[in-house]
């Protein structure tokens, strides 16, 4: 695959907008039919988004992290599990970025360059919790390791062509194992049945002896002693699909009512769009959705800051923006996405019409992380100065 290499953070956002263009033709279809968007994804490979993040003394463009948030805003817009099959692939480049050996940057970040795709095999079901990681990390006599368990909710890794996996070592620390594709003794498993994000395929990935060489392991349990930004970027695109996912769904309500719905009979306008209530509702949406438009921004703004100048202070600083972004935004992109059918009416209802899938994708995607524990760090940190953990889902 030969992928285009984005100069700077204006091409990539040009970039990001006529994909997104692209992208919205054709995604009410796919989510429909659970058709998987294979052809997309290489479209969004050779476009050279997958690299923008690739640091500059590796040929990358390097973009701000509003950037990035932009990106992720656009394609939510007009897809949202197109847009969150890379979120994992951008969150690992970080990983690569922090702890990688000078050899190992050199290798994945022109991989990366040259269009590669990273997935992730990441959460495990059935466990404690979300941070009691079972799958093993074993290492033999040669000082390469042998990989087993088995990952579920795995979004991007049917795609992939590295998969990177978090595991445990005997010393029970957290390594990342970059793991390609066609690896020996692993298995991608197509069993993705949310009744959203249809067709980010987050199935299941199973590791049954899966041999890794030496140098396809970093320390990720390193990451997180001391001042770190893991969480606050990885939250940070989350967030950014919920309000591309709320602002999709403002925009087709838009359009729905003032080309296909009728005014309510006592409203005396000659069309919806002239509808009192409707004009109100309508703008009660435009503000919740541009508060949240804004604090996304402004949250961008306070990782790249603290990624400028790395302190324990600057990095609480961003994750406590973006935790702050999130809360809101989940609420936004649910609201939004159920007002749908409150200001279009009963047509908007129909099967046919898929209007409900940015309902189920908000529903679906605003699950990540209860944001009731983010509005706690919240309140800690602005009433006693407590720091938010490092545990990299902050």
């Amino acid at each position: 695959m030969t992928a285009k290499v984005i100069a700077d953070d204006v091409e990539a956002l040009t970039v990001a907008a006529a994909l997104a263009d692209e992208f919205r033709t054709g995604a009410a279809a796919r989510d429909a039919e659970r058709r998987l968007p294979r052809a997309e994804l290489d479209r969004l490979s050779t476009s050279g988004l997958l690299a923008v993040t690739v640091p500059a003394e590796y040929g990358g463009a390097d973009v701000r992290q509003e950037t990035l948030a932009e990106i992720f805003r656009l394609l939510a817009s007009a897809d949202a599990s197109l847009a969150q099959i890379p979120q994992s692939h951008f969150a690992y480049v970080n990983v690569i970025r922090r702890q990688g050996a000078p050899e190992q940057r050199e290798f994945f970040f022109g991989e990366i360059l040259a269009g590669r795709r990273l997935g992730n095999a990441q959460s495990e079901a059935g466990t404690k919790n979300v941070q009691d990681i079972r799958t093993r990390l074993e290492r033999g006599p040669d000082g390469s390791y042998v990989l087993t368990g088995v990952k579920h909710y795995s979004t991007g890794a049917l795609f992939a062509d590295w998969i990177p996996v978090l595991a445990r070592t005997e010393d029970d620390n957290l390594h990342v194992a970059y793991v390609e594709r066609d690896a020996p003794g692993l298995t991608v498993v197509d069993d993705w049945d949310g009744m959203g994000q249809r067709t980010t395929a987050s199935g299941t990935v199973r590791l049954d002896a899966v041999p890794v060489p030496a140098d396809r392991v970093l320390p990720h349990h390193l990451t997180f002693q001391g001042p770190q930004l893991h969480g606050a970027v990885a939250q940070l695109l989350h967030t950014a699909i919920d309000v591309g996912i709320a602002g999709g769904a403002f925009a087709e309500a838009a359009e729905f009512v003032r080309t296909k719905s009728r005014p309510w009979f006592e409203s005396g306008a000659e069309t919806a769009a002239e509808d009192p209530l409707l004009i109100q509702r309508f703008g009660e949406l435009a503000v919740q959705l541009r508060a949240s438009e804004a604090l996304l921004r402004e949250a961008a703004r306070a990782v790249d800051a603290a990624r400028a100048d790395l302190t324990d202070e600057s990095a609480a600083e961003a994750s406590i923006a973006v935790a702050v972004t999130k809360a809101h935004a989940a609420t936004t992109a649910v609201e939004v996405t159920g007002a749908l059918f409150e200001v279009a009416g009963t047509r908007s209802a129909l099967n046919s019409l898929n209007l409900h899938r940015h309902w189920r994708d908000a529903r679906t995607h605003t699950l990540h992380d209860p944001a009731r524990w983010k509005i706690q760090h919240i309140g800690r940190y602005v009433l006693n100065g407590t720091k938010p953990p490092r545990h990299g889902l902050l």
